[in-house]
């Protein structure tokens, strides 16, 4: 997960380099956030971009902290919490008019502006082939772990235009998907 995160803060950044503060959503009972805020804390030293950190705990509180602290753009630290909050995340964000990277290209179908990460597609595959080997008798614990290698960037062009934000043409041609 942690080079995975890295990777979005890095786009995050090239897309908006003199943003102040980019802030964080993270969820604190989903283990691996830790990793994932490891990895930010250094990516984020590197290139010199401030962050801010926010536990998810319930929907006002934390986006009255995004509001106060005057995040500039968010990124989103995948947890299942978020996904059962996708539609309230996207209406803030919409609201503030604050440019946030997510975690799935679901959220940007829904009207998000851009994602990074793996296609739940090639996932759900590499879950059939696993049943199948264990329906022909592979041993669940003999089967190596397999982590997603197909990532996806997706860029919704709407939602840009609504937030007045033109996207450079080096990421029109880096999106897998844009959606219209």
């Amino acid at each position: 997960m942690g080079a995975l995160e890295s990777k979005r803060l890095g786009l995050l950044h090239e897309l908006f380099p003199n943003a102040t503060l980019f802030g964080v959503l993270l969820d604190p009972k989903f283990p691996p956030t830790t990793l994932g805020a490891s990895e930010l804390r250094a990516a984020a030293s590197t290139i010199g971009q401030p962050l801010t950190f926010l536990n998810a705990s319930t929907d006002a509180a934390t986006f009255a902290a995004l509001t106060q602290q005057h995040v500039t753009a968010m990124l989103l630290i995948g947890s299942p919490f978020f996904d059962t909050r996708r539609d309230k995340i996207i209406t803030f964000a919409a609201h503030q008019k604050l440019p946030t990277m997510y975690h799935f290209r679901e959220y940007v179908v829904d009207g998000g502006l851009r994602s990074y990460g793996p296609s739940l597609g090639e996932a759900y595959r590499e879950i059939d082939t696993y049943a199948a080997r264990i329906l022909n008798g592979a041993t669940p614990a003999d089967l190596p772990v397999v982590e997603s290698t197909k990532l996806e960037l997706i860029i919704n062009l709407k939602t840009a235009k609504t937030l007045g934000l033109t996207i450079p043409a080096s990421f029109l041609t880096l999106a897998d998907e844009l959606i219209d």
